[in-house]
């Protein structure tokens, strides 16, 4: 049989189609690849399905057969053996037509997001299967399903490393067209591949033929690459709880023709496409020489970043007082919120930040408060962005329509879990944790989403992230904190602080830091509140001198918001001693609590520029 290189540089060659969606419709469930064990005959029928459909080249059921995926079900101690099986069935299947080659397959193990397992991990995980795979003497090795450049890069190594000698295929997925996850150009990856010995670089799943085509059309490959493309049926939907894809072999047969055209080498399908789907490849393709790509006049355009505004949290040379007002729970209430916000930046207030649904407690959308501040009054808004309730996709557009409403100082938190709110019931989404929707909002001011297409103009996001001062471990929180400055956080607003020694502890902790630090202070309005701070809210520590000040005004409500209205201003001043900066929070939208404590820092402040002047 001609060597597989040699046959694919003269005819374009049919890969297969997707193995589970095939399997699945047989109703074999739990890991499909352990089916080449219990299930091993309708693995096989399955593969000569493909190879009476016309596949050239049937890739083994070996897709997730890796020890971190098979411990899932219990079954990491039978990665050989399901391997080897894998091969030898897909063989058995390819014996039936000349000219059909075998393809062991690994499947890309991280998703797109943030993983359980170390480089090492998986390093492993791969060099095991790799050489299970190939004792068995495959034609081909095949990668797919790949995310994480890098992980690619590295099966590819480890595969070198055990057979320099046999061909292989590198199929990255995209996170948008033309575009890997982290903003890398499908070109760039695919060059890339090659220099690291691939013989065959393309891209399958995630798309359908449409958005594979432009991806390939609108990206600059190299002509002298070998191409390969396995789109899936179509982009999926939901149906009784399942993904499903539109299943028309006759528009996959319609878009060959175009394939050809980009210079597409290898062509197959992935998830939703089925051996009526190879077969409609085949009656277009079959005997079709590959035809000679053309470089494409397509560039993604690195877009000018937008005209720099006046940021008040990002003004190191300013000292600033950031006033947190909380959207009201009822809508009653918004008027208030409104004359607070005008009563703040009244008093001084350089920004009114808002809270995203704090507690996990609902309240007025703060985008929709931020937008009633900016058309009400000349208060300049900050809000804060939770992680919990957003999807990846949810939240790249929230990101997009606050850029489109010029509300670009923004506060990077994680969120607390919705067990702790007033809705108990809801899920918690966490798609991103708060160092990655800061790195989502840096990718954004360059012009790019955080699957990594051009999103047109550059944002111009100012992101601030939370800091609590309030543990046993100073030094391991601000380890932490340095990695968030790292990723791009322009600011650092922390908990609210009740100990003057804690101030003192932070200043020392924090001396390398360059970005400003804004020190949480909230006023206490009774005992009642500050036992509940103390011991209910996460993040918060009350000292047990300010709990019996607070104690010992008892029931009487003005001398309580008296008390912890002086409690602040102490803390205060040491705070502005300190750190120049000061993040007030209204309780129960008493603005004008917060509004004298604003008056007393630009006092303050102004005192501490004159001695500096002096």
């Amino acid at each position: 049989m001609v060597k597989f290189i040699e046959a694919l540089q003269k005819t374009i060659i049919i890969g297969d189609g997707a193995m589970g969606t095939l399997l699945y419709s047989q109703d074999i469930t739990g890991s499909i690849e352990q089916a080449n064990l219990y299930a091993a005959e309708q693995v096989y029928e399955a593969h000569l399905e493909y190879v009476k459909a016309g596949a050239n080249l049937i890739q083994a059921n070996t897709y997730a057969a890796n020890r971190l995926k098979l411990k899932n079900y219990g079954l990491e101690s039978q990665v050989t053996r399901i391997n080897e099986a894998g091969v030898e069935l897909a063989k058995r299947a390819a014996a039936h037509s000349d000219g059909t080659y075998v393809a062991g397959t690994i499947g890309g193990i991280r998703d797109g997001r943030s993983s359980e397992w170390t480089d090492e991990e998986i390093d492993d995980a791969i060099l095991e299967q790799t050489k299970a795979l190939l004792a068995s003497s495959p034609d081909v090795m095949l990668l797919e399903t790949y995310y994480d450049l890098h992980e690619l890069i590295r099966a590819i190594r480890l595969i070198k490393e055990q057979d320099a000698s046999i061909p292989i295929v590198a199929n990255v997925s995209l996170g948008d067209v033309g575009v890997l996850h982290g903003g890398i150009l499908l070109q760039d990856a695919l060059q890339r591949l090659q220099s690291e010995g691939a013989d065959v670089v393309g891209l399958n799943c995630r798309m359908g033929p449409a958005q594979t085509i432009t991806s390939i059309k609108e990206s600059d490959i190299p002509t002298d690459l070998l191409l390969s493309a396995y789109p899936n049926a179509s982009l999926p939907g939901i149906r009784d709880g399942r993904l499903v894809y539109q299943s028309n072999p006759n528009y996959f047969k319609s878009q060959a023709v175009s394939f050809r055209n980009l210079g597409v080498n290898l062509i197959g399908g992935c998830c939703g496409t089925t051996p009526e789907h190879i077969r409609a490849l085949k009656d277009q393709l079959k005997g079709k020489e590959p035809i000679k790509r053309q470089t494409s006049n397509n560039h993604y355009v690195r877009s000018k970043r937008l005209e720099s505004k006046d940021h008040p949290v990002s003004n190191q040379k300013v000292p600033s007082v950031i006033v947190e007002l909380d959207p009201p729970k009822s809508l009653s209430k918004l008027d208030i919120f409104v004359d607070g916000a005008k009563a703040l930046t009244e008093a001084g207030a350089d920004t009114i930040t808002l809270a995203d649904n704090s507690l996990a407690t609902s309240r007025v959308d703060n985008v929709a408060s931020a937008t009633l501040i900016k058309q009400r009054t000349s208060a300049s808004p900050l809000v804060h962005i939770a992680c919990r309730d957003r999807n990846l996709i949810g939240m790249q557009s929230h990101l997009l329509g606050l850029h489109a409403l010029g509300i670009t100082d923004v506060l990077a938190i994680t969120g607390d879990p919705t067990k702790v709110g007033d809705f108990p019931g809801a899920s918690s989404v966490y798609d991103l944790t708060s160092f990655d929707l800061i790195s989502m909002l840096k990718e954004m001011n360059e012009g790019f989403s955080h699957s990594g297409r051009s999103l047109g103009v550059k944002t111009n996001f100012r992101v601030g992230t939370a800091f609590n001062p309030n543990v046993s471990s100073m030094e391991k929180a601000v380890k932490r904190l340095d990695k968030k400055i790292k990723l791009g956080a322009d600011f650092v607003m922390t908990q609210p602080v009740y100990d003057v020694d804690t101030l003192y502890a932070l200043k020392k902790a924090t001396a390398h830091i360059n970005v400003p630090i804004y020190v949480g202070i909230m006023p206490l309005i009774n005992s009642r509140n500050a036992e509940f701070l103390h011991n209910e809210v996460p993040g918060i520590t009350l000292t047990k001198q300010v709990r019996e000040r607070m104690q010992s005004c008892g029931q009487d409500v003005q001398r309580g918001e008296e008390e912890g209205l002086q409690i602040a201003k102490e803390l205060q001043q040491h705070s502005l001693s300190l750190f120049e900066r000061v993040y007030l929070v209204t309780p129960f939208l008493r603005y004008h609590i917060t509004a004298s404590l604003v008056q007393d820092a630009k006092a303050q402040l102004s005192k501490q520029q004159l001695n500096t002047l002096h």
